[in-house]
């Protein structure tokens, strides 16, 4: 028997590997109220994120985890993955989980900027 099938084609027991979803929020860690566009996935003024995803937009880690991530460094230059520009670090709080999500335009760059410098601070300190 064949598996039924949603208007995506994908089996009723698959999901897709990114699902856009356009949700305003209210961040958890400063309280910004946050203007989703679809690809949202963290507070545009302190940068955190929560961790509500396995695959973007899936919800799937909101039942299993749902801590808050911090921001603990960017990286980029002109590809990151295939991925033009820069992206920040976030690592879960409760569970260590690791993502890397893309620095959007509406973002606080000032913010962006700090998180930087005091990433290659901490990584020069640990060298030395």
């Amino acid at each position: 028997m064949m598996p039924t099938r949603d208007p995506n084609g994908l089996a009723n027991n698959q999901t897709k590997k990114f699902q856009r979803r356009k949700e305003d929020f209210v961040c958890e860690h400063c309280g910004t109220e946050v203007k989703g566009t679809g690809y949202t996935n963290h507070c545009t003024k302190c940068l955190w994120s929560k961790h509500v995803d396995v695959n973007p937009g899936d919800r799937a880690a909101i039942e299993t985890c749902g801590g808050m991530m911090k921001p603990v460094r960017v990286e980029g230059n002109s590809s990151v993955k295939g991925v033009e520009g820069y992206m920040i670090v976030h690592v879960c709080e409760k569970c260590g989980h690791e993502r890397r999500n893309r620095v959007e335009k509406n973002d606080d760059f000032d913010v962006v900027i700090a998180l930087a410098k005091a990433a290659a601070l901490k990584q020069a300190q640990k060298s030395s």
